[in-house]
């Protein structure tokens, strides 16, 4: 474009102003716009003064959760009304002065602050947010304008080709915007179908993870066919493409196929649920918490989450606390002095083991074995069952201790390196509670 030509653009678009500014039906949707805008603000401003629900935030009351939203739409009040003023607006200029192209522009503008506004107000998410606003907000505003046609026409013009390939920013575009909600949209109904399978208590829980797994691989694979379908591609030459993806998934992606079957297989042959107890091969534990596509997840009693690649518990050795029942058997080791008749000690000590409200009389009643001789006394353990992890909010093994030495002090029965004394008259051989 040469600057003649600018110069013959500039003095067309100023003859076009003068034009504008000289006619009367330019002044007369000037007016129009201009009382449309006061109506707008006038009847917003006096909405929210008199009505409660946008007068103050609501507290409390039925349905106060719409009550609340209602207060939250406030400031929307003032251009949804001036974009409807300007709708009947440019259909009376079109009756009374046949031209009405100033008030559409007016109800374009109007429109695009409206989006706006709804943008900010409900689009709370960082990154959509941005996309909406910069993305979002500039595409309505050339299709309000009249321009989207030729700007999408555009758009295929600025393309790339590679024999019969051919990749436009149009395509590009395309795939962004429909691929980001259409993949949005997926993991948001993905989520909502898991949590609604896992909530199924009737079910047993590997058919509600397996479930969930099916759902997850169901629903994106139903968005990438659908993206590829939006985006004009002929699913048939997909073909050629699908043989150098599985040759990549078996060179560079070996190891997430490996954990996304894993997974399958974990689910299938029932060795892992939710809820079981782990202790991995390397020494870690925690309760088997979520069994996602490439990991699990194990919690901690110390509020730590380990994710665990899947394979993990397909090629290396791990132990199921809670695999086939919860109940667990623990033994607790002490020692007595020299001098003590060993044969009051097991009976002693069962009795007061027994006396814990979690300790169980089966599969066996809590057992007392002399296992070794030493130079200051003898070594005992008690071996008692119960039903949980010694680990978290249950402290078996703490509160045996407690009982134990509360037994032996009752009896007077010394451990090594304490005097013996004899047994107080006034307390029980056997002490009951911890």
């Amino acid at each position: 474009m040469t600057v003649a030509t600018l110069q013959a653009k500039f003095w067309e678009w100023l003859a076009v102003l003068e034009g504008w500014l000289a006619s009367p039906q330019f002044y007369a949707q000037v007016i129009a716009i201009v009382v449309a805008w006061i109506i707008a603000k006038f009847v917003a401003r006096q909405l929210v003064h008199r009505l409660p629900v946008l007068r103050r935030e609501p507290t409390e009351g039925r349905l106060l959760r719409y009550q609340r939203l209602a207060f939250s739409c406030r400031g929307l009040i003032e251009p949804a009304l001036f974009v409807l003023l300007m709708m009947v607006a440019s259909s009376i200029a079109d009756a009374a002065l046949g031209s009405s192209w100033l008030i559409r522009i007016a109800q374009s503008l109007a429109l695009i602050r409206l989006l706006h506004a709804l943008i900010m107000r409900f689009l709370t998410h960082p990154v959509i947010n941005a996309a909406a606003r910069w993305i979002g907000l500039p595409v309505a505003a050339i299709a309000a304008l009249g321009y989207f046609g030729d700007f999408t026409l555009w758009l295929d013009g600025l393309a790339l080709q590679a024999g019969n390939v051919r990749v436009s920013a149009l395509a590009v575009a395309k795939a962004a915007v429909f691929g980001g909600i259409l993949f949005w949209l997926g993991r948001v109904s993905s989520s909502t179908g898991q949590k609604v399978i896992r909530d199924q208590e009737a079910i047993d829980i590997q058919t509600r993870e397996l479930a969930a797994k099916a759902l997850e691989v169901t629903v994106f694979a139903i968005v990438g066919l659908l993206l590829l379908n939006i985006l004009g591609l002929d699913l048939t030459a997909l073909a050629v493409f699908g043989g150098a993806l599985g040759v990549g998934l078996g060179f560079g992606l070996q190891q997430i196929a490996s954990n996304f079957i894993s997974g399958i297989i974990l689910l299938l042959e029932r060795s892992l649920k939710i809820g079981d107890y782990i202790e991995l091969d390397n020494g870690k534990s925690g309760i088997l918490k979520q069994m996602n596509m490439r990991s699990s997840i194990l919690a901690t009693y110390d509020g730590k989450e380990i994710m665990v690649p899947n394979d993990t518990f397909i090629t290396t050795q791990f132990t199921n606390w809670t695999h086939a029942d919860p109940y667990q058997r623990y033994e607790v080791r002490f020692s007595v002095a020299h001098g003590v008749d060993l044969h009051l000690v097991p009976p002693l000590i069962e009795a007061a083991v027994s006396s814990h409200s979690q300790v169980l009389q089966a599969p066996e009643k809590p057992d007392v074995e002399l296992r070794e001789f030493t130079d200051t006394g003898a070594n005992f353990t008690v071996e008692f069952w119960v039903s949980g992890i010694d680990e978290g909010r249950n402290k078996f093994s703490s509160e045996i201790r407690f009982l134990i030495w509360d037994a032996l002090k009752g009896a007077g029965i010394p451990m090594p390196g304490q005097p013996q004394n004899p047994p107080p008259s006034t307390q029980p051989s056997v002490q009951g509670q911890s």
